[in-house]
């Protein structure tokens, strides 16, 4: 019992050090850390001056403002899941330990998404108000970016592992991913939209927790493989 203890008891160890070394190391470079947040806001605050300042027109398509600008954001933060580590060898090292690979990138996925994707869900409330949404669209709001921000994280993950080699591949990455985001977007401002109208949305969100489901199950293993193929 004791010999199946320590292997999983320094899985963890080496799981938690990692995802706090990654906040740590996200939180000294506070500047590039708001760059996504601060395009979230910027690009949901130019909607109203630049379509139409209407606050039921603006109820209308308030759930997809808020859905893509979340995305977009999400794809700015992306390269910078394991950029720092590949230029500074760390990632090398990483595949080199003796722990599941898998597990490790699960670590960083999880860091880069506390530090990215959460802020998104904190604030989106506030744009929520600016847009006029409806009360009861927040609670979708809220728990369709909470389902839908972590998968794409996830699913950017393997991107940013294909590509983490080639310099200035913003545009490959985005047209390997954004087809795979596409999906949640849907189906996250679907979800938004049909509780502004008092209607069922559960449907939604039980599609956005199975993709984030299904992405913990595959995207850490494909994210290994991935790096492994870019770095050999």
């Amino acid at each position: 019992m004791d010999n199946q203890r320590k292997p999983n008891t320094g899985l963890l160890s080496a799981f938690v050090a990692l995802l706090k070394r990654d906040l740590m190391v996200s939180y000294r470079h506070l500047g590039e850390l708001m760059h996504p947040v601060i395009f979230f806001l910027i690009a949901v605050s130019l909607f109203p001056l630049a379509i139409n300042p209407d606050p039921v027109f603006l109820q209308t398509i308030g759930s997809g403002i808020i859905w893509v600008a979340a995305l977009l954001s999400t794809m700015l933060a992306l390269d910078n899941l394991f950029r720092a580590d590949y230029d500074d060898g760390t990632l090398e090292q990483l595949l080199l330990s003796p722990h599941p690979i898998s597990v490790l990138v699960l670590a960083k996925v999880i860091g880069h998404w506390l530090v990215t994707g959460l802020p998104l869900i904190i604030i989106a409330p506030l744009l929520g108000v600016m847009l006029n949404l409806s009360d009861s669209a927040y609670v979708a709001l809220l728990a369709s970016l909470a389902l839908g921000t972590p998968t794409m994280s996830l699913i950017g993950g393997i991107g940013v592992a294909l590509t983490v080699g080639i310099r200035r591949n913003g545009i490959l990455l985005t047209l390997l991913v954004m087809p795979l985001f596409i999906p949640i977007l849907i189906f996250g401002a679907s979800a938004v939209e049909a509780a502004s109208m008092q209607l069922p949305f559960s449907g939604q969100l039980y599609l956005l927790a199975a993709m984030l489901v299904f992405s913990l199950s595959l995207a850490p293993l494909t994210i290994a493989t991935s790096l492994k193929i870019s770095l050999n």
